[in-house]
């Protein structure tokens, strides 16, 4: 068997878990048995976190599969895929690792499941590093239902840096097939909203003062649209641990969804967290593309597995984003071309990501 596995090289590009994630979601999917070697080389603590294991450990049991290195510290894994099934499966990094994360490898391999699925994900909601969940039911969720499936996340706790102790239910039925995605249109900012948050022992003037920096900041920029922000305590029975932080998006004409987050940490002044959030979506709204930086990469697994052409405008391609192609295309029959966008006015730095998806079916629908 082992002449027939796909070798991956985890060091490479981005060179994080990102790679684990696309990689190991498309080896369940395609039934391609898989090693994967230099895990996270370039991170400074190399090797599997609680995060990534706990995201190898769902899809080996979406799949009845196997998995072989799979302890912490770990550089090197083998995966044999079986055949992907429905019901109630289980992630519980034990950390503050992100439950969103978890969310992104498992949720292409439910989708072609054999029965809908129901996944307990815990951990962190708005950790470090990782989208925030507010990001992930505000922002991704819209857009990525326009590859014509629908999924259903329900917060039952948050949970923050260090203990994590979140957990967030996803339910979704399988689909036979992904239709492909064209956002290529940006459209006019229609409105801009927002929420910022404090939890546990922290005060609401804390997610008030958050709330009024962001939009102060977005006013210099844009003067004549109504900001909502709401300033909210997350009920204590609703969230674990103490933890603050602030997204906020922006919604255009033509129905793109684009934000800035940020997480309050001891010692950071909460004026600093609200402008910092409201400058990575001024940031987002200024290249001209249809999605925002953090959106970008988590589409390609997608578009890749859609029967079709998508296309997406975009700002400069992340390295996240470079990743994921590399590693769709290595796996699958996608074919991804990736242009300057000529339209604009040569001020913006906008590109078009297209690709020939390679039309996944779901063999048990």
């Amino acid at each position: 068997m082992d002449g027939d596995r796909v070798e991956i090289d985890g060091g490479i590009m981005e060179g994080g878990g990102q790679i684990l994630r696309v990689s190991t979601a498309l080896s369940c999917l395609l039934g391609l048995p898989l090693r994967v070697r230099r895990i996270r080389a370039g991170r400074s603590q190399p090797g599997l976190r609680p995060q990534h294991l706990s995201g190898l450990e769902i899809i080996r049991d979406l799949c009845e599969g196997k998995l072989e290195g799979g302890e912490i510290g770990s550089t090197e894994i083998t995966f044999t895929p079986g055949k992907i099934k429905g019901g109630t499966h289980i992630a519980d990094t034990k950390t503050a690792g992100s439950v969103c994360l978890l969310m992104q490898v498992a949720m292409p391999c439910v989708l072609f499941a054999a029965s809908p699925s129901e996944l307990h994900l815990k951990g962190g909601t708005n950790a470090e590093m990782a989208p925030q969940i507010d990001y992930t039911v505000m922002v991704f969720k819209p857009i990525v239902e326009k590859f014509n499936f629908t999924f259903n996340c329900d917060i039952k706790k948050r949970g923050y840096y260090p203990q994590g102790g979140g957990e967030v239910v996803v339910q979704m039925s399988p689909v036979k097939v992904l239709s492909p995605i064209n956002l290529t249109e940006r459209g006019t900012v229609t409105k801009i909203y927002g929420r910022a948050f404090v939890a546990g022992a922290l005060p609401i003037k804390l997610a008030k003062d958050m709330a009024a920096a962001a939009v102060r900041c977005i006013r210099k920029e844009i003067r004549d649209l109504y900001i909502n922000i709401q300033p909210v305590r997350e009920p204590d029975d609703q969230a674990f641990g103490t933890g603050s932080g602030i997204i906020v998006v922006a919604e255009t004409s033509t129905g793109c969804l684009l934000a800035g987050s940020s997480l309050g940490k001891r010692g950071k002044n909460s004026d600093k967290v609200g402008i910092e959030a409201a400058e990575i979506l001024l940031r987002n709204l200024k290249h001209g593309g249809t999605v925002d930086d953090s959106l970008q990469d988590q589409l390609i697994i997608f578009m890749a597995l859609a029967k079709g052409v998508s296309r997406v405008k975009s700002g400069p391609i992340t390295l996240h984003t470079q990743t994921a192609i590399h590693f769709a295309e290595q796996l699958t029959k996608a074919k991804f071309t990736v242009t300057k966008s000529e339209e604009e006015d040569p001020s913006k730095d906008t590109y078009i990501i297209e690709c020939q998806g390679m039309g996944m079916i779901n063999p048990n629908l």
